[in-house]
């Protein structure tokens, strides 16, 4: 693969609408480095700009200003070579019905110029569980067969970098995870994988770094750790052996008593799990038994969005 860093480097992209003469700002100066190797992250609500982005990348949509290099390639000045470096799965499902998986992954590697000796057809269907149905016709597909053929069309050409907008969406947990597991798969093998999701699990499962993106504009860009450090609030559970009235040391804390079941919320960068211990201790207050909850990406996005 090519001498690079960042395998998608894009700055100050802004994109420009016109609707029924009303000027609609799609990107504000977007800024966005997907480091090469990575499985990285593009979050946001509806209409935040991700698929402008992503149609920004597959020529799809021309930018207003700014520039993008893709896989160390300047669009502006080697549009076509930018294109043969990624391979984008879109929303829609976008397949002639009329044809089986096989033909419709021969066709795509003959439009990319594969000779027949290098194809990866079967390779692809068999890793997206999809051989048993290689000579079906795609309109007797399920949902979640006509998402994977939408992968596996993508990967024809052995892109150095794979673009997912909404790779799971219609698709069962089984299948999902399936998915998931070949992402992880093709990313080990030195593909970038960049990954726009409402599944806010999938994104927490599956990505090192997010990007998160509000009404065009980044609201933050950062490890998918230091994301989940934004939320500081955790939640401890203590079964007691008996239950205990709310002791006065407590009521600085959010504590919540139900039959033998403590619940107390706090604040990690203000006291630690230790030092509630230490006060149950003092306060002669015996547990069986402690489960923590840590935050997660839904409260996170939620926080960032909202503000």
């Amino acid at each position: 693969m090519s001498d690079y860093k960042y395998s998608i480097q894009a700055e100050n992209v802004n994109k420009i609408f016109y609707k029924n003469s009303i000027m609609v700002s799609a990107l504000n100066d977007f800024n966005i480095n997907i480091k090469k190797g990575s499985i990285h992250g593009l979050l946001g609500p509806n209409g935040a700009g991700k698929s402008t982005f992503i149609n920004i990348l597959g020529g799809l949509v021309k930018k207003t200003t700014g520039s993008i290099n893709i896989c160390g390639i300047d669009i502006d000045k080697n549009s076509k070579l930018s294109k043969f470096k990624i391979g984008i799965v879109p929303q829609e499902l976008n397949i002639d019905p009329f044809f089986s998986p096989v033909e419709l992954l021969e066709l795509q590697a003959g439009l990319y110029g594969i000779p027949k000796k290098k194809r990866k057809t079967d390779e692809i269907l068999e890793n997206l569980k999809l051989s048993d149905q290689r000579n079906s016709y795609a309109r007797t597909l399920s949902g979640g067969m006509r998402r994977r053929l939408l992968i596996a069309k993508a990967l024809v050409h052995s892109p150095e970098m794979l673009i997912l907008d909404e790779p799971t969406a219609g698709v069962d947990i089984n299948i999902r995870s399936s998915v998931w597991d070949y992402i992880k798969k093709i990313n080990k093998s030195g593909t970038t994988i960049c990954l726009t999701t409402h599944y806010l699990e999938e994104a927490e499962n599956l990505c090192n770094h997010i990007t998160i993106l509000n009404k065009g504009y980044v609201v933050k860009d950062d490890s998918k750790i230091n994301l989940l450090n934004v939320i500081s609030k955790k939640t401890v559970k203590f079964i007691l052996e008996k239950e205990v009235k709310i002791p006065k040391s407590f009521e600085k804390l959010d504590v919540t008593i139900k039959k033998n079941e403590m619940f107390i919320n706090y604040d990690k960068q203000l006291t630690t799990i230790v030092e509630i211990i230490k006060i149950l201790n003092k306060e002669n207050i015996n547990f069986t038994e402690i489960e923590t909850f840590e935050s997660d990406l839904e409260d996170v996005f939620l926080k960032l969005t909202n503000n």
